[in-house]
């Protein structure tokens, strides 16, 4: 599931759209459409995509994307039911393209939509505390307790017997239940993905949303970002400490423990039963196994498999590390 809350004001022709963002058309693509942009994994026949790494060459192998923006030396990988457009800088064109189908995605301005809880229907679903905003279509589950100053932007779902607390943030987020989310958090804002320029960076849209799955708790001062072309995922009873980064498009396992101020950069994958200790960071396009120990201050640069214990920057193996700091 990708952004419902943002416009799609698809579908384009592909000349259209290529002449939109800049790109000669060179294969003669007319009055063929696409109704929408993908990952490589959820992309369908209707869809355009992208792949800009060789690191992926085995889930474009098998993507369903009719359309895949990508670099000459890897067009090779894409199955001939995939029709290549070959650009020089395949994330900059996607960002381009993304912004003709989600215009209002670049910016995450306030919602002028919001109202006191107090003149909502929500008003008898939920205790609260003052100054609570709720925007529109909001949903609320039984039993919710929600905090002085906080934001629940338009379109949020908030399952039963959650605990928001004070001053917390959430927009293009569903949150299941039992979630405790604890004072000072924003969840859902854009991450942080643009390319420099000298004159004026360029944004990418984050179209994604924030999941949380049930029974976790995220810490004081957290903040998760929300997904680029995938959501943002937190798996079932995962518990944050305070000041925890989560940025766009991660996918954090079932059972985790994650101490104050880990960073994950974006776009990795955390397996299940996974305890990080505090400071450590976790570097972007990775993956983590399952039952992965990660001492606090650690710099994780690389894959790391099931069931192992590393420390150290670049983060190693437990016994190397000790052995090597004697």
């Amino acid at each position: 599931m990708l952004n419902p809350f943002f416009k799609n004001v698809g579908p384009f022709d592909v000349e259209k759209l290529l002449s939109n963002v800049g790109i000669e058309n060179n294969n003669n693509y007319k009055k063929n459409k696409i109704y929408n942009v993908a990952d490589l994994v959820s992309a369908t026949k209707k869809d355009l995509t992208f792949f800009h790494s060789k690191k992926y060459s085995s889930l474009a192998s098998t993507t369903k994307a009719s359309y895949c923006i990508t670099l000459e030396n890897l067009s090779q990988f894409l199955p001939t039911s995939c029709k290549k457009i070959i650009v020089d800088n395949v994330l900059l064109t996607m960002a381009k393209i993304t912004k003709e189908f989600y215009p209002y995605s670049i910016v995450d301005d306030f919602d002028e939509s919001v109202k006191d809880i107090s003149k909502t229907s929500l008003k008898k679903k939920a205790k609260y505390g003052k100054n609570v905003l709720i925007g529109k279509n909001v949903k609320l589950g039984k039993n919710c307790l929600i905090g002085h100053n906080t934001i629940i932007e338009k379109n949020v779902i908030i399952g039963s017997n959650c605990s928001i607390g004070s001053n917390v943030i959430i927009r293009n987020t569903v949150v299941k239940d039992s979630v405790s989310i604890l004072d000072g958090c924003v969840i859902g804002k854009k991450g942080f993905g643009f390319f420099p320029n000298q004159n004026k960076n360029i944004r990418y849209p984050h179209i994604g949303i924030v999941i949380i799955n049930e029974n976790c708790e995220i810490g004081c001062g957290s903040t998760i970002d929300r997904g680029s072309l995938s959501n943002t995922v937190i798996g079932k009873n995962t518990f944050f400490d305070n000041q925890v980064h989560i940025a766009h498009n991660n996918k954090i396992g079932d059972n985790c423990i994650i101490a104050g101020q880990v960073g994950f950069a974006g776009s990795s994958t955390l397996g299940n039963n996974v305890m990080i200790g505090g400071q450590a960071g976790i570097s972007g396009h990775l993956k983590v196994g399952n039952n992965v120990h990660i001492g606090g201050g650690s710099g994780v640069i690389n894959d790391i498999s099931d069931n192992t214990k590393v420390m150290g920057y670049p983060a190693k193996n437990l016994r190397e590390f000790i052995k090597n700091n004697r």
